[in-house]
């Protein structure tokens, strides 16, 4: 083999490594994450109390998409 050929292949593996390496670390680290904000959250607290929507601001929105797709 060439010797720009395996340097080629040699700073394509370095590459695809450290790519790999820091996914894999991003991974781990989203899953510790979500570890710790299931424990110290509960599943309720988290997204808080559902506010009830009125029937008029369910026709107001209705009435604003239908006056957005007309135009």
């Amino acid at each position: 083999m060439s010797p720009l050929l395996s340097t080629g292949v040699e700073l394509m593996l370095i590459g695809m490594g450290t790519v790999f390496f820091f996914l894999s670390l991003l991974v781990i680290a989203s899953g510790v994450m979500s570890r710790i904000a299931r424990r110290f959250l509960s599943a309720g607290s988290f997204y808080g109390p559902v506010a009830l929507v009125q029937d008029e601001e369910i026709a107001a929105i209705a009435g604003a998409i239908q006056l957005h797709r007309r135009r």
